[in-house]
């Protein structure tokens, strides 16, 4: 066979030789990196759309104008001047925008990399739940991540209250993207709690009667883990995480006993017809076993020699 069609040849079952497993580690890398290194560049273009975008609530809520002393005087409170530290500063903040929103601008490219380096080795129903879970878990994410958006500038606006009376507080611009970005992780991935769940019900390993066993302590959890989560001290970001948290939980949990029911009912009805039904195999009794000899076949019962060979003969 030509070199040509043995490269062309593929297992059906997605089974290689370890060189070639890193071969194509090595190729579907190179992909991604290059596909973050090209949004990466564009997206610097944009970078101060994308600063502005990131820091708009959070200078919306709680920035100062450019008349400090009128806002004084009005009693409006404490409020935030948003800067940019040293000359290379500027700089350095654009690569760091630039990369990150080059892996979100990318992700479409690295995630298919990463999805058709592992599918040849999973079965058609694993990459069925498999795609249902990343179609499910893509739009939790990014509930999480609006939420996140929407709940900083009430954490800011109460956290700058803080600030002595008279004084203007300093907002370092890549400390707030930090807070932001930090923020958008936590919040996304905590929406994922619920996928998790399901996921661990419909295997099997966890039934919806045991989860809902766990709402008191589920609450006490997601409530302190919303404490420490949270980038800001406040009961405002805590109580904005945890509260959809513990939601999603319950919904979760009541698609748990639906599915438990169904499953339930599934059994009772028994295999169809194009199904195979579950062998038993439970030890049977087969009573006392005689020792060798002991007995004997009917036809063989005597111990007369015929034509001078016995029954073992």
């Amino acid at each position: 066979m030509p070199k040509s069609a043995r490269k062309r040849e593929k297992d059906p079952e997605g089974r290689m030789p370890l060189a070639d497993h890193l071969r194509e580690l090595r190729n579907r890398l190179a992909k991604a990196v290059l596909a973050i290194v090209v949004g990466a560049v564009v997206a610097a273009f944009y970078y101060r759309d994308i600063i502005n975008f990131l820091t708009e609530p959070v200078q919306h809520s709680v920035g100062c104008s450019k008349s400090f002393m009128e806002l004084a005087h009005q009693n409006k409170g404490a409020c935030g001047n948003i800067t940019v530290e040293g000359l290379l500063g500027p700089f350095t903040l654009m690569i760091k925008v630039a990369l990150t929103a080059g892996v979100v601008i990318a992700s479409p490219v690295w995630l298919y990399q990463l999805w058709a380096f592992v599918a040849p080795g999973l079965h058609k129903h694993e990459k069925r739940y498999s795609l249902a879970f990343v179609g499910a878990g893509f739009p939790l994410f990014m509930a999480g991540a609006w939420f996140s958006y929407h709940v900083l500038p009430a954490a800011a606006s109460v956290l700058i209250d803080f600030t002595p009376a008279g004084a203007v507080n300093l907002l370092p611009l890549d400390d707030l993207l930090d807070l932001v970005t930090r923020m958008v992780i936590v919040f996304g991935l905590s929406f994922e709690l619920p996928l998790l769940l399901v996921m661990l019900n419909l295997t099997g390993i966890v039934t919806g009667r045991r989860m809902l066993g766990w709402w008191r302590g589920m609450v006490l959890g997601v409530t302190v883990f919303a404490a420490f989560a949270t980038p800001t001290v406040d009961p405002i970001s805590m109580l904005s995480l945890a509260a959809p948290i513990v939601l999603l939980y319950f919904l979760a949990t009541g698609f748990a006993l639906t599915n438990d029911k169904r499953r339930r009912r599934r059994e009772a009805e028994g295999p169809g017809d194009d199904e195979a039904s579950a062998l038993d195999l439970t030890p049977a009794d087969i009573g006392e076993i005689e020792p060798v000899g002991a007995a004997r076949v009917p036809e063989q019962a005597t111990t007369d020699r015929v034509n001078g060979y016995d029954d073992v003969t």
